[in-house]
Order: structure tokens, then sequence, then C-alpha cells
């Protein structure tokens, strides 16, 4: 514990429905829910307009539109959420060398190591600055929490929301806690919530009534022992300014169980893909390769296969994924499939794309000689093209000579959030989509609500777009 509150934790408040409504005039004010827009998806944020009908996250998609019929439901765009959260960072690198982002919208900065404060008024300060700052680059509100450690900063933080500032100064934690839910402090989720509870203990003040010795015999030694200091205010973990990758990985739900085992591997190899963007992006290659199933009776099975040296190669990712999935039973039905990458490294063993390729060689050497010992056969692929994936992503393996039949563009799908650009009426958004038309709302960052119009779901004059940037030239 500190003498002084130099320790702040930034959130900020309902950051992927806020940049929605930041780049959706016409969604200002109103309730917004982003998540998995399917049977099975999930709300990921909800926006502070829907937060008061119940909705919040990690509750089924499903559930929050009974809830909030009327709420605009968005697909995460995750690209510009990245974008928004490395501006917020780089901020916080200014301040301080030890900044600990805990997810693109939450970190933890010592303030003291940046030499930007020493006491509780330089600390208000900076922290106010920075909120008119982010402000001002993003036109976004974060709460800040300061305080003595990182726990009590992150509690003050949640106190704050939304658009906040909260200060904990030192010698006043108990005070603070003491009429808290024991839900506040880290480390009580609902199962050790609910089993506080039908011991009597629903506050933090009655956690320290409890004493130690108690709180160990209900919960075990070390949780006890933890929960018992945390009570107390009392909590000497550093900022750490960075955080290992241990792994990488990407997985999708899916609205209806697959059962085409074409369109499993088409999946895989799709996952596999994107999984090593990601991997690049992050500036790692790996060596374990891991891919998960979740069953139609949701048992989850995973498997992995150890390469020779560290890999940041897609062929070599979807070779390893796809024989992986050979040694999975799917019947039934596959609801969730997932690609990771595991055993991190800053560099890549080179001579792993050579022996894919030499594998991938002599796999079609010994296609070919098959398919000419065959009299009058004709070689092709094995149950035909696979079918393309919901999002239009998954297809024929590559290489693979197409059916004439296939070479028909599949109709495109256009998500509800998703940026678009129009030849004549410019920059928009997908509002819905279904019978053949899309309904999208031309305006951006910074403008005034825009008009809607609708159009065929294959009007050559509409297309995809970049996310606009929310303050600035939008142009």
């Amino acid at each position: 514990m500190r003498a002084a509150p130099t320790i702040l934790h930034l959130d900020m408040d309902a950051f992927y429905a806020s940049v929605e409504q930041a780049s959706k005039p016409s969604l200002r004010g109103k309730p917004v829910i982003v998540g998995g827009l399917g049977p099975r998806g999930v709300v990921a944020t909800a926006s502070y307009e829907a937060r008061r009908f119940g909705v919040h996250s990690a509750m089924p998609t499903a559930q929050a539109r009974r809830l909030c019929p009327n709420g605009a439901y968005l697909i995460p765009r995750f690209t510009l959420y990245r974008r928004v959260s490395d501006v917020v960072m780089a901020m916080l690198r200014e301040l301080s060398p030890l900044v600990e982002p805990l997810s693109l919208d939450e970190a933890f900065v010592d303030l003291e190591a940046g030499g930007v404060a020493f006491d509780a008024g330089s600390a208000r300060a900076t922290g106010e600055r920075l909120r008119a700052d982010i402000r001002a680059a993003t036109g976004l509100s974060g709460s800040v929490g300061l305080a003595g450690s990182k726990m009590l900063a992150k509690v003050a933080s949640e106190e704050a929301k939304p658009a906040g500032l909260l200060l904990i100064e030192p010698g006043t934690e108990r005070e603070l806690l003491a009429p808290m839910s024991v839900r506040t402090l880290p480390g009580v989720g609902p199962a050790t919530g609910e089993h506080l509870r039908r011991a009597g203990i629903t506050t933090v003040g009655e956690l320290v009534e409890a004493g130690e010795d108690e709180l160990v015999r209900m919960v075990g030694r070390a949780h006890g022992t933890g929960l018992y200091r945390m009570a107390l205010g009392l909590d000497d973990r550093p900022v750490v300014a960075e955080r290992d990758a241990k792994s990488v990985s990407v997985e999708d739900t899916f609205d209806v169980d697959l059962h085409d085992r074409v369109r499993i591997r088409g999946e895989v190899q799709r996952l596999a893909d994107r999984c090593v963007q990601r991997l690049r992006g992050s500036g790692h290659s790996g060596r374990t390769i891991v891919l998960k199933v979740r069953r139609y009776d949701f048992s989850t099975l995973t498997r992995s296969e150890t390469l020779r040296g560290p890999t940041d190669d897609a062929a070599v990712v979807r070779e390893a994924a796809a024989r992986l999935l050979e040694a999975v039973d799917t019947t039934g039905g596959v609801r969730l499939l997932g690609v990771g990458v595991t055993g991190l490294a800053d560099y890549t063993q080179e001579d792993l794309f050579a022996q894919s390729l030499a594998a991938e060689a002599e796999a079609e050497a010994e296609a070919e000689a098959e398919a000419a010992a065959e009299e009058g056969g004709t070689a092709g692929t094995a149950g035909g093209a696979a079918p393309a994936a919901a999002d239009g992503g998954a297809g024929a393996q590559e290489g693979a000579e197409q059916p004439a039949e296939s070479q028909e563009a599949p109709e495109r799908r256009w998500a509800a959030g998703s940026d678009v650009r129009h030849v004549v009426y410019g920059p928009g958004w997908v509002q819905g989509s279904g019978v053949g038309r899309v309904t999208v709302r031309f305006e951006q960052p910074g403008s005034e609500p825009g008009r809607v119009r609708t159009f065929r779901v294959d009007d050559p004059e509409l297309e995809p777009s970049d996310p606009l940037p929310l303050v600035g030239d939008t142009d």
C-alpha cells in the first residue's frame, strides 16, 4: 500500500457500445447492444441506455431482445475498437512507463513511476487531464480511479462510472469498503458470493468482522487469507508493464449445428487463417497448434500438435489443424470450432514452410498417380467444393478446380452495424438485411443523423468499407 493515491485505473465507459454511438449519430442516447446476433449470440457490451432495461454483458442476446426489443443490435467491429484503444493506451504510456493493460478498454498506470504525481493533488489533476484528453482525441468518456493500490483504484473507477473520477485517500479505505457488497472484491464471483451469503456475510465490513480464521475455514487458506487482506484494503501488487502472451486463438459459435464434414473442414481452415493473422499482429510465432471442438451435446474436445519449431505460416497451421480434425468425431453436429497457437516465441522456424510444401507436393503426386491408374477416371475433389461459410469466408481448398456451376458469386451478406460505402450516397452503416434487401443509414461520425435507404443485396454500387475515425476528417 502506498501513502499517496498514485495508482490510476482507467476504464472506458461501455466501450464497444460507446464507440458505436460515437460513429453512428442516430444511435446517440439510444439503447445499443453489441455482440453476437444469432440464436446463440451473447452480449459483449450494452450502452447505459440499454442497461436500464436490465441488459448486461454475457447475457444471451435472445434474452436481451426480450428485455429491450427496440434496441439497436450490432456486430462488434474489433478493427475500430483496437484502433481507438491504441490511441488511449498511447496516452497512458505518455504518463508513465508502467502501464498494465487488462483489455482494450481498461488499464492500470503507475503515476509515480512516470513522475507525474506524488500526492493526492497532483494525482487528481493528472486524472482529470487524462479524461479531457481522451474525450478530445476519441469523443469518448472514461472513468478514472486513483488510490494507493491496484484493487482500490479499480474499485474507485467502478464507483466513478460513468464519466467520473474518484480518488480514495490513504487511510479511508476500510470506511469506504465496509458497506460495499462482497462481490466488489476481486476473486469473489457468483459461487463464492453465494457461499458467503448463506453464512450471513454480504458486505465487505461483515467479512472483516468474520475474521481471517473464519474465512479460511469457509473458503480455504489461500483464498480466505487473500479475501481478508482485500477486505482490509491491503494490496501490494505492483503495476506490471508487460504481460507475456501465452496463446493466440480464435473461435466461432454457429447459429445451427454443423453436420457437413466438408463445411466443418472449411471452417477450420478459415479459423486457422484468422488465428495466424492475429498471431502475426502480435509479433509472435508458436509451436503448438490447438483445435477446439464443442459438439451438439456441449461436450468440448481439444486436440493439439507440437511442431519442431515455432511458426507463423498460415499453410503450416492450416495443415496441422486439418490433421487434428481428422482425429475428432463430429457425428451428431458441431456448435463451436476454435483454432489456437500456444508455446509463443518472437522468432520463426523457417524450414517449416518448406516441409509443408514438400508434404503437399508428395500428396499431389500420389493423387495424380492414383488418378492415372484408373482407366478413364477423372481427378477431382472428393465431395465437391466446400460450401461457403456464414460470413462468406470459407470455400473450396486452394488449388482445387471448381465446377462450372459454383462460379456464380454467392449472395452477399450484410451484418447489422457493418460499414459500407455507396458510390452516390457515400459512407453509411447497415441497419438490417433480409429477403434480398439491405437497409443502410447514411451518416458518419460528427454528422447529423442520416437518411435511411434500401438496396438490393447485390447492388454493384454498394460495397463494404473500413470504419471511419471517430474524431477528425471522416471524408
